[in-house]
């Protein structure tokens, strides 16, 4: 099987609106190009594109024009998500999976949803736990009628964004305890209920193993 041209692969991920909702069943608009270019998904997956949409893909592609999938939702107006801040309890849990970092407000404390950058994806929906999010139609007008270019790409380099801090604290998360482990190997009978030092000194190996074994798994993945 050969492998799908990339100039391809990234033409189908431009001609997509961006919004990162994964109403296509897959986990962002460059994931679900790739799928395309694969020939593992159809170009009738993407319901914030709509018709125009499928058009798009159609033309680059050479698939035929054909109705969107209807397990994958309906094209409609554009939305963006409203908190009602008398009930929102500061959880902060729609924070990380919003892919465009719309909703600021910090831990306790009332959030609220920059309009601009939301994408509609309705991704912060279901992890609300006191249901305090609506989603409000802003345009009658649906599909790429109702969104530009101009904000799919903003909404692009803001998810890019978005996932480059994710990886970085993800990093960054990884590095620390790691330094904690070190910590404790140095003097490992402070930090142990053993005493043996030949026990103690397997046990080290032992934790030893596991660190390199974590490391090479980050290195296959390219973490």
């Amino acid at each position: 099987m050969h492998s799908p041209d990339p100039h391809l692969v990234d033409a189908i991920h431009q001609a997509l609106p961006q919004t990162q909702c994964t109403r296509c069943n897959y986990p962002d608009c460059r994931s679900y190009a790739q799928a395309i270019a694969d020939g593992l998904a159809g170009i009738n997956q993407c319901p914030p594109g709509g018709a125009e949409g499928v058009a798009r893909l159609s033309a680059l592609t050479g698939q035929p024009i054909q109705a969107l999938n209807p397990a994958n939702g309906a094209e409609g107006p554009r939305t963006v998500a409203v908190i009602d801040e008398n009930w929102c309890i500061g959880c902060t849990l729609c924070q990380p999976v919003c892919p465009t970092d719309a909703i600021v407000g910090g831990n306790k404390l009332m959030h609220t949803v920059i309009e601009r950058y939301c994408t509609g994806c309705e991704l912060c929906l279901p992890v609300c736990p006191v249901d305090c999010i609506d989603m409000l139609a802003v345009t009658e007008a649906t599909g790429w009628t109702a969104w530009s270019a101009q904000q799919a790409q903003q909404s692009l380099q803001r998810y890019e964004a978005h996932q480059s801090r994710i990886e970085r604290m993800q990093r960054e998360h990884v590095e620390h305890s790691q330094a904690q482990v070190q910590d404790k190997l140095k003097d490992l009978a402070a930090h142990s209920l053993i005493t043996d030092a030949t026990e103690l000194e397997r046990k080290r190996a032992l934790i030893e193993a596991a660190m390199e074994r974590a490391k090479k798994r980050r290195s296959d993945s390219g973490a």
